[in-house]
C-alpha cells in the first residue's frame, strides 16, 4: 500500500498523538532487531548480521523515498525531493551518527579507566563494510558526470550490493566463547537446541521487522505533520527531519551498542552497511520509481536527471562518504575524526549557503589523508585486511 506521506508533509494531516503509542513501539523495535543481530552473528557472519538489521532499520527510509519519487514522476518538479532525502539520509548518519557512537563510547568507557579521548579499533572482518562503500560512490562519478541515471544503472548498484553481501557471507560466525558478551536476550535464543535456535532468533528478527512495520508510518506521519504545523519549509523537512524520524531505530540500536563499550565497532559497522544500502539499493530505488511513476501517468519511460542543485548535493555527500571511508582506511576511528566529521556537517546544516565551502573542506581533509597514506605516516589497512578476510575459508 503507497504510503501518503507527502500528503502528510503539506497538508499536516496526522495526528501528532499517534506518537504516543508509535515511539515506544519504534524502541521495542529496534531493541528486538538489535538482539536477533548479534544473535545472527553467531550463525552467520557478524557483516551479513548486520545486513539484514540494516534492511529493517531503514525499510521507513525506503517507503519514505519511494513516495517522494512517485510523486516526482507524476510532477517533475519534485525531482529535487528525491535528492534531497536521498543525501539527506546518507550525510545524517555520517555526519551525525559516526559521531554519536564516538560519543556515547568514550563518554562510556571513562567508567572503565580507558583515555579520555579513545580509539574505536575496528576488527579485520570490518575492512569488507570499509571497502563496501568505495564501488557505488566511484560510479556515483560516472552518474554526475553524465548528469543523470536510469534503469541500467539501477541494475549495476543493485549488483554491487550483491556482491558485497557475498562477501560478507565468506565471513565466518563469531566464537562461541563470545556468546557470554552477548544481552541476556540473545544468550537466550542462542541456547535453544536444533531448529529452534534458528526459530529463535528468526523470530527477534521478526517481532521486530513487524513492529516497526507496524509503527513506522503512523510515527513518520505524526512527526512530518507536527513538523509541518511549525512551519518548517517543505526542502528542510524532506532532507533532515523525514531522514532523521526514519533512521531512528537504527539510532537506538547503535547508541545502545555503543554504551557497551566492546561493541562500539559492531554500532559503527552498522551504520556503515546501511551507508552501502543507500547509495546501491535505495539510489537504484529512485530511477526506477520515478520512470514508472512518469509512465503511469504521461505514458513515457524517463530517466531521471539532475539539476545543478541536485548535482552539488550528491558531490557533497559523495565527498562527505569519501572521506569517511578514508578516515576509516586505518581500521580506527577516534575523537578528531569524530569532531571534524560532525562540525562539517553542523555547518552546512546550520547556513546551507555554506554547502561548497564544506565540499571544498571535505576535499581538502581528502587530500590530505591520501599524502599521509601514501607517505606511510598513517598505516593504510583496509585494504589488506579486505583481502585477508576475503581469501578466508569459511568455517563453521
Amino acid at each position: 500500500m503507497r504510503l501518503k506521506l507527502l500528503a502528510s508533509i503539506t497538508a499536516g494531516g496526522a495526528s501528532a498523538l499517534a506518537a504516543l503509542w508509535t515511539f515506544p513501539g519504534i524502541l521495542v523495535s529496534a531493541f528486538f532487531v538489535a538482539w536477533g543481530a548479534e544473535a545472527a552473528q553467531f550463525l552467520i557472519s557478524q557483516g551479513l548480521a548486520l545486513a539484514v538489521l540494516a534492511w529493517l532499520q531503514t525499510s521507513p527510509e525506503f517507503a519514505v523515498e519511494a513516495v517522494i519519487a512517485w510523486e516526482a514522476g507524476r510532477e517533475p518538479a519534485r525531482a529535487h525531493l528525491a535528492i534531497a532525502n536521498l543525501t539527506g539520509a546518507i550525510r545524517l548518519l555520517l555526519g551525525f551518527g559516526w559521531p554519536l557512537i564516538y560519543s556515547v563510547y568514550a563518554f562510556a568507557g571513562r567508567r572503565t579507566g580507558r583515555p579520555r579521548l579513545p580509539v574505536i579499533v575496528l576488527q579485520h572482518e570490518h575492512a569488507v563494510e570499509v571497502l563496501g562503500l568505495v564501488p557505488p560512490l566511484l560510479y556515483f562519478l560516472v552518474v554526475i558526470g553524465k548528469g543523470w541515471f536510469g534503469a541500467v544503472d539501477a541494475l549495476v548498484l543493485v549488483l554491487m550490493y550483491v556482491g558485497y553481501l557475498f562477501a560478507l557471507a565468506r565471513n565466518p560466525p563469531h566464537r562461541a566463547e563470545n556468546v557470554a558478551d552477548a544481552p541476556p536476550v540473545s544468550r537466550w535464543a542462542l541456547r535453544q537446541r536444533g531448529w529452534r535456535r534458528t526459530a529463535a532468533i528468526g523470530g527477534l528478527f521478526g517481532v521486530g521487522g513487524v513492529l516497526l512495520f507496524v509503527t513506522a508510518h503512523p510515527f513518520l506521519e505524526s512527526m512530518l505533520a507536527m513538523a509541518a504545523i511549525f512551519g518548517i519549509s517543505q526542502f528542510f523537512l524532506v532532507q533532515w527531519v523525514a531522514p532523521f524520524l526514519s533512521e531512528f531505530p537504527e539510532m537506538v540500536s547503535t547508541v545502545n551498542w555503543a554504551r557497551r563499550t566492546t561493541r562500539a565497532p559492531m554500532a559503527l559497522m552498522n551504520l556503515v552497511s546501511s551507508n552501502i544500502n543507500q547509495w546501491t539499493v535505495l539510489a537504484a530505488m529512485i530511477p526506477l520509481v520515478y520512470g514508472y511513476s512518469h509512465w503511469r501517468h504521461y505514458g513515457t519511460w524517463t530517466d531521471f536527471r539532475f539539476d545543478g542543485a541536485q548535482r552539488l548535493e550528491v558531490v557533497l555527500t559523495l565527498l562527505q562518504t569519501g572521506l569517511g571511508v578514508l578516515l576509516l582506511a586505518s581500521m580506527e576511528f577516534g575523537a578528531l575524526a569524530a569532531a571534524g566529521l560532525f562540525g562539517l556537517w553542523l555547518a552546512q546544516f546550520l547556513v546551507p549557503g555554506w554547502r561548497t565551502p564544506v565540499a571544498i573542506a571535505y576535499a581538502a581533509w581528502m587530500g590530505l589523508l591520501l599524502v599521509l597514506y601514501a607517505t606511510g605516516r598513517l598505516r593504510l589497512r583496509a585494504p589488506a585486511y579486505f583481502l585477508e578476510t576475503v581469501r578466508a575459508k569459511r568455517t563453521g
